[in-house]
């Protein structure tokens, strides 16, 4: 998958655990939980989503590794690599 296809299905994928962010408007930047209002159960949610989607196990301790869409590419893509 390219760096466009992995950020795509990450916004895909937050977006469909909180429906009332627009993809449109979030910056690689942004932080899920600190800007964006995704709790603890929505990241949660969120990581069981990407393995669904994407196969990819996602550890706790690595929550932190996917805390903004940038951060969360970069290790999907690493992961997947």
């Amino acid at each position: 998958m390219t760096h466009a296809d992995l950020r795509a299905a990450f916004l895909d994928t937050l977006c469909n655990v909180a429906p009332d962010i627009d993809p449109a408007t979030v910056e690689d930047d942004e932080h899920i939980q600190d800007d964006l209002g995704l709790d603890s159960m929505d990241v949660l949610n969120l990581v069981t989503a990407l393995h669904e989607i994407l196969g990819v196990d996602i550890p706790e301790a690595d929550y932190p590794q996917i805390a903004t869409p940038a951060q969360a590419v970069a290790y999907l893509a690493k992961r997947l690599g």
